[in-house]
């Protein structure tokens, strides 16, 4: 019987044309040193006001759709844009990133929400489509995007208190990724998954431009759900070890204090494990797949992704590796599900150069930062009639010009306008 595989065949990141340094942002706004500290952040992608979640899927899947041939593209037969940023109650975004990109008219478009889950949602719906092999041959193109908004109080560019530790981990960015049968990036474990779901408010959006709920809630939410896919993971997987069936593990990652938290209580509670095990099982299985994510912030359905990229480029591939994934959306839905990640995968990843395109970011000052937490409101949810300042830090435009990217111009009559630089 020939054997059926399917995955990621070809992956890209964005993380945006903007950077802030988060040990600053953390000063200026006073926060406990070690609370701070154990968050394990670096610095956090910012959006412009001329960035969007439309231009940040476009931007993250133009390369892999202008590396493939023209019979490639055209085999892309459904295109699924994964956010909890929305820019419409009804038009899918998914429409705009299907134009921008050239998709054949006959590609089947949609949009999924489902907090931090819809990038796995997403994917595992391109993994069943591609496995069922309805139409042989056929790809999905695959796009997570958001972005974090903190809107200034109405004394300036404060914070409600509540959010204040929230702000430094609230990051920007896409995941663009190709699933297919050849699976050169990663290949999935056919039918190794396990969930785990019920209803919780721990974080939601009750209007479209705020966020609200419990940051306990939810860690508490994150932890129950973490052992309960894996142990669902567990029960139609046969001889799984959570120590030693997995090489490296990724999670979805708020911020990395978290995942500390979350492998600690995974260790001590599966595999019975200690204190020194414990964090030498950290350094070695988990750090790689934080690397990029310290750098970027939670980018919510891609952040899972990202730690996967980030494995990749990290880790010991001198042989096939088996990476266990952890996928969790507050509301809450998650899964645990497994692949395999190889040499070849490390090559292909080189080939992006996710370094370069991080260090390719203009560095914020706060001055800068507060600024743009006032300017960020004249796109809010529900605007009909506005143009954009490409300019409105002029460094910003220095960096991204002649990069042949696309932003946000104009909005007319709700219609959003968008023009390449």
């Amino acid at each position: 019987m020939e054997r059926r595989a399917a995955g990621i065949e070809a992956v890209n990141f964005y993380g945006g044309s903007a950077y802030l340094d988060v040990g600053t942002l953390a000063r200026y706004r006073g926060l406990d040193n070690e609370r701070f500290g154990n968050l394990l952040m670096l610095e956090k992608s910012v959006a412009m006001p001329f960035e969007d979640p439309v231009s940040f899927a476009v931007n993250a899947a133009k390369p892999i759709v202008d590396a493939l041939s023209e019979a490639e593209r055209d085999s892309i037969e459904m295109l699924i844009t994964c956010t909890e940023s929305g820019i419409d109650f009804g038009k899918s975004l998914s429409t705009y990133v299907h134009d921008y990109l050239g998709l054949s008219r006959s590609c089947r478009l949609f949009e999924v929400k489902n907090a931090c889950f819809s990038g796995t949602a997403g994917f595992q719906n391109a993994v069943n489509f591609v496995l069922a092999q309805v139409s042989p041959g056929a790809k999905v193109l695959v796009v997570t995007t958001d972005i974090a908004r903190f809107k200034a109080t109405a004394g300036g560019a404060g914070l409600e208190e509540d959010w204040l530790f929230a702000e430094p981990t609230g990051g920007a960015g896409a995941m663009a990724m190709l699933v297919s049968d050849t699976p050169h990036i990663f290949s999935v474990d056919i039918g190794a998954n396990g969930s785990h779901g019920y209803e919780v408010m721990d974080t939601c959006r009750p209007v479209p431009d705020s966020e609200a709920g419990s940051a306990d809630l939810s860690l508490m939410s994150y932890l129950d759900c973490c052992e309960a896919a894996y142990r669902d993971y567990e029960r139609k997987v046969e001889d799984v070890d959570y120590a030693t069936t997995f090489d490296y593990l990724a999670f979805h990652t708020p911020f990395g204090g978290m995942i500390k938290g979350a492998h600690r209580t995974m260790m001590r509670r599966v595999c019975k494990a200690k204190g020194p095990a414990i964090a030498a099982d950290f350094q070695q299985r988990v750090v790689p797949g934080l690397t990029y994510c310290q750098r970027v912030g939670n980018i919510f359905g891609g952040t899972v992704f990202l730690s996967i990229l980030s494995t990749i480029a990290h880790a010991d591939l001198s042989a096939p590796r088996r990476l266990g994934v952890f996928s969790y959306g507050s509301g809450c839905c998650s899964e645990f599900y497994s692949g395999v990640v190889t040499a070849e995968s490390r090559r292909r990843v080189e080939a992006i150069d996710v370094e370069s395109i991080l260090r390719g970011r203009h560095g914020l000052t706060i001055d800068q930062y507060l600024q743009l937490m006032k300017e960020g409101e004249v796109i809010e949810f529900g605007t009909r009639d506005v143009e954009l300042r490409l300019d409105v830090i002029p460094e910003v435009l220095d960096t991204i010009s002649g990069t042949d990217r696309l932003v946000l111009s104009r909005v007319d009559d709700y219609h959003r306008e968008y023009q390449w630089v």
